[in-house]
């Protein structure tokens, strides 16, 4: 969100794609490690969602003059796109079952919604708190 906030729609989409990427070649920049491998996880979904959510937030961000109302509610459009592509990648890797391995979750859908997007969320909004504080200063100290 910090990048959509302070440098746009293309800046952020361009830093999610450079880290996704960073993270499928092996680079342990994700949470658990990284890897091609890292497309089976049922958090991958919220991985994906990085990109349209800092697009989102970065085009809202600068629709309007730098307030901390419009930049929280950029971050938080952003944060809630991301968690919509997290639960569509849960639910799609859920019903798709593939001949040769089946993914399987250790845990069901409900829990892993539960683990991935209830428990997170209020830590998250606090974080997205302090991203707005961030950007809105850094932004009225490069005059944009």
């Amino acid at each position: 969100m910090l990048t959509g906030c302070l440098g746009g729609k293309n800046a952020g989409l361009l830093a999610q794609v450079a880290y996704i990427f960073l993270g499928l070649t092996w680079l342990p920049v994700f949470a658990q490690g990284g890897g091609i491998g890292y497309l089976k996880e049922p958090s991958f979904g919220y991985i994906l969602g990085f990109m349209p959510g800092a697009w989102l937030c970065g085009w809202l961000a600068f629709r309007w003059r730098a307030k901390i109302e419009t930049l929280a509610l950029s971050a938080f459009a952003g944060l809630l796109v991301i968690h919509l592509c997290g639960l569509l990648y849960m639910l799609g890797l859920s019903i798709f079952q593939p001949q040769a391995g089946q993914i399987t979750f250790p845990d069901s859908l409900p829990t892993l919604f539960m683990n991935y997007s209830v428990w997170p969320f209020l830590g998250q909004l606090v974080v997205i708190c302090v991203v707005v504080i961030i950007a809105f200063f850094f932004r009225k100290l490069l005059f944009y």
